[in-house]
């Protein structure tokens, strides 16, 4: 009965992708214009122990750019996304720059941590890279230990999680993830990214806590340079899967690269065929483990798209990330950034950025549920 409900599952969800004919139930979070805020970007996602969903962008006061006045924000919702909270400052710095928000829940402690990063507002990507900025690129860290009411302090952990070398840094963005098994069980691991004072090129790394939080480390390099904002999950056999944005555009898909010894080190760097990507920020979660004949199942977002950012769409693997059977396509027109969760009650949430002229007029939550459709196939 397990092995006929798994098959099962893999049938609904594919009819789910060859069949979406109804827009799915959204709720739009962050629109342009509201409050003082020209635009909002870099949707993340997180669930608590208590099953809190906390929702967390960037608020870019007077413009849509990179640079500039920005604020770390987030909204709370105690009943998996029915409702909602009104937007919560997390981090604002004047004129400067505070975002690239990658939350991981540790589930021991119950503390959700916040990796961020922050620059002058007047200092611009291309000038950080080339070493010409006023200031650099810097890493901090919040946390809230009351369900995402209230948000400390952040501190800089720069010198523990930056090299000297490097110039741009980002966490994720997206989710962070607390590793479940093996000898590093307990372990939180951030995907980030950096780029190279030698040649300008963008590469991917983790950085790494043992300690619940208290501090925070430098762990490995993906191998090849060329790619940057990547996120992160764990496979059932014990290794780490770090999918890549991807700058080589002889092959328009993700890249990606495994870890085995709980993200210290990266290997086997190579492009995975099936996700296409137009050179953008994707997201990836674990919805379920594998139970005896039942296969676990890995989700993926992105916008399905070689030449632009459009058509946002999740995914599921059913094997690992070795293949990705099933899709089901959430918005047709301009999307960009995403990030995944499982919420409480069991239903898949995607937090994603869409609009109908552009990318970033909204950002809007999806949730469904692969159990329904499980359900209505028995």
């Amino acid at each position: 009965m397990v092995r006929q409900r798994a098959v099962l599952l893999v049938v609904a969800l594919a009819a789910a992708s060859s069949s979406r004919g109804e827009q799915l139930p959204e709720t739009t979070l962050y629109a342009s214009g509201q409050g003082s805020y020209h635009t909002f970007r870099i949707p993340a996602l997180a669930v608590t122990p208590q099953g809190t969903v906390l929702a967390f962008a960037e608020g870019r006061r007077k413009s849509a750019g990179d640079a500039g006045r920005i604020d770390l924000l987030v909204r709370r919702s105690t009943d998996s996304g029915d409702t909602w909270s009104e937007p919560q400052i997390v981090w604002s710095d004047g004129d400067n720059t505070c975002g690239n928000p990658c939350p991981v829940v540790d589930r021991d402690t119950g503390v959700i941590w916040l990796p961020m990063t922050w620059n002058r507002g007047d200092d611009h990507e291309k000038a950080i890279m080339a070493g010409t900025s006023r200031d650099t690129r810097r890493v901090f860290m919040t946390c809230s230990r009351d369900d995402g009411l209230t948000w400390e302090k952040p501190r800089d952990v720069t010198a523990a999680t930056k090299r000297p070398e490097w110039r741009w840094y980002a966490t994720g963005p997206g989710g962070a993830i607390q590793l479940s098994r093996g000898p590093h069980a307990g372990r939180l691991v951030v995907p980030c990214d950096h780029s190279h004072a030698d040649s300008r090129e963008y590469g991917s790394h983790a950085i790494v806590s043992d300690d619940h939080g208290a501090t925070w480390r430098l762990g490995g390099m993906a191998p090849k340079r060329g790619v940057n904002e990547c996120a992160v999950v764990e496979l059932a056999d014990g290794r780490l899967l770090l999918t890549m944005r991807n700058y080589d555009r002889a092959k328009k898909v993700r890249q990606v690269a495994f870890s085995d010894d709980g993200g210290e080190t990266w290997r086997d760097q190579g492009f995975d065929d099936a996700l296409i990507e137009p050179v953008c920020q994707a997201a990836i979660d674990r919805l379920r483990w594998p139970e005896g004949d039942a296969p676990g199942v890995l989700l993926f977002s992105n916008p399905a798209s070689q030449s632009k950012r459009e058509r946002m769409t999740v995914r599921g693997s059913f094997d690992d990330g070795r293949t990705w059977p099933v899709s089901l396509l959430l918005h047709e027109g301009p999307a960009a950034y995403s990030d995944l969760a499982v919420l409480a009650d069991g239903r898949i949430a995607c937090l994603y950025e869409a609009g109908d002229k552009g990318s970033s007029e909204t950002i809007r939550l999806a949730r469904f549920a692969a159990d329904r459709l499980l359900d209505a196939a028995d």
